[in-house]
């Protein structure tokens, strides 16, 4: 501790006075500066290869949060409740009287923050704790912060150390200022929050304070440091996009930049994956769910591609150029990667082989291990007998990953996913997206505002139908008011008119099931175009405008994709009837998660397109208003500029 103190004090960096009376009054104290130390300390100690992580609750007694093991290849942990593998969206509550469209602390639990706030440093002060600085961010993109952790809890440590790159006491820089705090109580959601998942936000003047009532990852050292992004960017005008990114690169040397966006589910990880073939060569692109038939497509070779991001980056205006396209670059140190489409050995080579023998630990999740064994990613731990867990996971230093990208990229596809469930005429749903669908730039926006969490999803505790996850598909974490955000999107896809916008289902297309490969069959195709554009007889505006222009054909590699998974009304188990049926559904969920964007304070454009939308828009509507594809003046450089421009066709928001 004395170290720590005289480290801060030398290089007059300022700790809030909390933190500080915090640290001298603990019951002891250990500074971390690798995530080595952090993994040995994981199971206290290397000596000891199993370890229970385990506090006495109130009217409990001693309660096993996780059980963490030593394994060759790194950390392995697992929870001892089902509930506790999954992030719920729930869990974002706000303490502070700051501007904001959330819930609030007194709103949500009928007390002041300040007196559960008295608790947990109370209940910290008797505990022995962790501490190291992480830097939220990359590339001086961010700002420093301090964790601080029982240190039962390492292994919670360990993975926010690697998701947000650790900062050791030596490389902390002079007059540096601490942006934001973490504080670990996981006891608090016992005695105080019902067995939930509960992360309060705390924005002081001068600090981000995050109280983390859980040891799930998820919504706390990754999400809920996501949440100190968004609330940087909504202060200085700029986005951290919910998405990830892959550069592609055809087998004739075109090279396509993908930026994969949408709610939990929707695909952004299984961007990175790679097509697997069939025992015989050829590539299954689904399977009916009533007739049992299958589909296959020949593709003599696949695209290669270099990763640039897997869940979070920096849309900042450092990195932008007066070029027409979004430029973008990964805002994480480590990928908090979902495995659970790999179910046995050879799924995901590429992924297999980065996981079982990397060059530095790794963190498991909720995947079956034994001490000393080698974690496997298709070994999921079960929820219940017979029952995986749907949310599997394995924290990856970016730096590990094969031919990472680290430099900002441009981008020149900006897709958008949709968990969709099964269509049938019997049963319709909104299931009636095919293989992809071109998105005129007013419908991409607003498909950013509705952002559909979607069909069974993995990643969190939800009740399976169709919500909203809000704009960006990232306003779960998001701490302050809601229109700011959909306000900067509209303007950075204004501003970015050389970036073509798609939407692409996931797991269902209509009848028959497809898993990701819509997403994957996308990549290829588009890649191996480069910047040819689609031929005019190649698209038609959908029968339901809001999937903007369906594909007549697609064909790769001479390989026709055929119509029934490019018009959802063609398959005979839908139908026109299942269509429109599931058309009906779709428009009614916009109109109604729409209505909370109709705010004064919302841009006139984006007031116009949602009218568009309420008033049921036909494509060509949605394109007077922001044109598809004309000739930009590229010094634009904000919305204001373009609607006063003759390019605006004299249409003023």
């Amino acid at each position: 501790m004395k170290d720590l103190f005289k480290v801060v004090k030398e290089k007059n960096i300022s700790l809030p006075e909390n933190i500080a009376s915090l640290l001298k009054e603990c019951k002891s104290l250990t500074v971390f500066n690798t995530t080595d130390e952090l993994a040995t300390a994981a199971t206290n100690g290397k000596e000891n290869v199993e370890y229970e992580v385990k506090y006495d609750v109130p009217g409990k007694g001693e309660y096993v949060e996780a059980t963490v093991q030593q394994v060759k290849n790194g950390i392995s942990a697992n929870y001892t409740e089902a509930y506790m593998r999954r992030r719920d969206p729930a869990t974002m509550v706000i303490a502070d009287d700051k501007p904001t469209d959330k819930k609030t602390f007194k709103e949500k639990y009928g007390y002041d923050f300040p007196k559960l706030q008295e608790e947990t440093f109370a209940w910290m002060k008797e505990q022995d704790l962790a501490l190291f600085f992480y830097f939220a961010g990359r590339v001086n993109i961010g700002s420093l912060g301090i964790a601080i952790a029982p240190a039962n809890a390492a292994f919670f440590a360990m993975g926010l150390s690697m998701l947000q790159e650790m900062v050791s006491l030596e490389e902390l820089k002079e007059d540096a200022e601490i942006k934001s705090v973490i504080f670990v109580a996981p006891v608090f959601r016992h005695t105080h929050f019902d067995g939930k998942q509960v992360v309060v936000h705390n924005r002081t003047e001068k600090i981000h304070e995050l109280y983390s009532y859980n040891l799930y990852p998820g919504p706390s050292a990754k999400k809920g440091l996501y949440g100190v992004l968004l609330t940087q960017g909504e202060e200085e005008n700029w986005v951290t996009a919910h998405c990830s990114a892959v550069q592609s690169i055809s087998p004739y040397d075109n090279i396509t930049t993908f930026m994969h966006e949408g709610a939990s589910g929707g695909g952004k990880s299984e961007l990175h994956q790679h097509i697997v073939r069939e025992p015989g060569g050829r590539v299954l692109i689904g399977q009916n769910s009533i007739t049992g038939e299958e589909r296959f497509i020949t593709i003599p070779r696949f695209c290669s591609f270099n990763p640039v991001a897997d869940d979070m980056a920096f849309c900042h205006p450092s990195l932008q150029r007066q070029n027409g396209k979004l430029r973008i670059i990964d805002a994480e140190n480590a990928w908090f990667v979902r495995v659970d489409s790999v179910n046995q050995y050879g799924d995901d080579p590429t992924l297999e082989k980065t996981t079982i023998a990397p060059a530095e630990p790794l963190l498991f999740l909720n995947i079956d291990t034994q001490p000393r064994s080698t974690a496997l990613i298709w070994d999921h731990i079960e929820d219940e007998p017979g029952k995986p867990c749907p949310n599997p996971r394995v924290i990856i230093p970016r730096k590990i990953v094969p031919n990472v990208v680290d430099k900002p990229v441009s981008v020149d596809i900006r897709s958008f996913g949709l968990r969709a469930p099964q269509c049938t005429k019997e049963a319709p749903s909104y299931g009636i997206a095919g293989m992809f669908h071109v998105l005129p730039p007013a419908l991409a926006w607003l498909w950013r505002l509705v952002a559909p969490r979607g069909h069974n999803n993995p990643s969190i505790v939800s009740s399976g139908g169709m919500e909203s996850e809000g704009v960006g598909s990232y306003w779960p974490f998001a701490t302050g008011k809601r229109i700011p955000h959909a306000n900067m999107l509209l303007k950075q896809i204004i501003n970015t008119p050389r970036t073509t916008f798609t939407l692409v289902p996931n797991q269902n297309i209509g009848a028959w099931k497809v898993g990701f490969k819509p997403q994957l069959l996308m990549r290829e195709y588009l890649t191996r175009r480069g910047a040819a554009k689609l031929r005019t007889d190649q698209y038609q505006a959908s029968r339901c405008p809001l999937l903007g222009y369906e594909l007549n054909y697609l064909t790769l590699e001479g390989s026709k994709i055929p119509s029934r998974f490019l018009k959802v009304y063609n398959q005979p188990e839908v139908g026109l009837e299942g269509y429109d049926a599931g058309a009906e559904m779709l428009q009614k969920f916009f109109k109604t998660e729409l209505q909370k964007y109709l705010q004064s304070d919302l841009l006139q454009t984006g007031k116009r397109i949602i009218d568009a939308c309420l008033s049921n828009a036909s494509i060509e509507e949605y394109n007077e208003i922001v044109p598809m594809s004309f000739q930009y003046d590229y010094s634009f450089n904000n919305i204001e500029d373009y609607e006063q421009s003759s390019d605006f066709n004299g249409v003023k928001g």
